[in-house]
């Protein structure tokens, strides 16, 4: 099964749905990719999903162009509010997604009001791409 999840900077949100579906099961083919990648998986996204026992420092942002040639089980995009438009794939997909999030690269305040932020954030992340694993991918 492979799976792509899109989102415009491929630094936070993305990043961690990636390293949470594959932690879900390791047989899955899971990638991540924007539209316009940031130079870096942003620090606080790294911090909050190793607070879960998760490591991404693997992961680098990666333009989608990169995958297009791809085919793909699920694209999904991960983008939120209504400031932000998700970023369209144009590859070969058996079926297209949505799973919103609010950036938490924008998070504004003290240092612990954003990693408080980035920690519900990713909590949700958990709960709703477990939702989409079960219903979906379980075996």
């Amino acid at each position: 099964m492979k799976i792509l999840i899109l989102c415009t900077g491929n630094s936070c949100r993305s990043q961690m749905a990636h390293g949470i579906l594959q932690a879900f099961d390791d047989t899955l083919h899971v990638r991540s990719a924007g539209t316009d990648p940031a130079p870096r998986v942003h620090p606080n996204a790294l911090r909050a999903m190793d607070e879960l026992g998760l490591d991404i420092r693997h992961h680098q942002p990666v333009h989608v162009e990169e995958y297009l040639p791809e085919e793909w089980d699920f694209v999904i995009t991960v983008c939120g509010g209504a400031n932000e438009s998700c970023p369209v794939f144009t590859g070969k997909v058996k079926q297209r997604l949505h799973i919103g999030f609010e950036d938490p690269a924008l998070a504004q305040g003290s240092d612990e009001e954003i990693m408080k932020f980035f920690r519900s954030i990713r909590d949700e992340i958990l709960r709703d791409f477990f939702t989409f694993y079960q219903k979906n991918l379980r075996k």
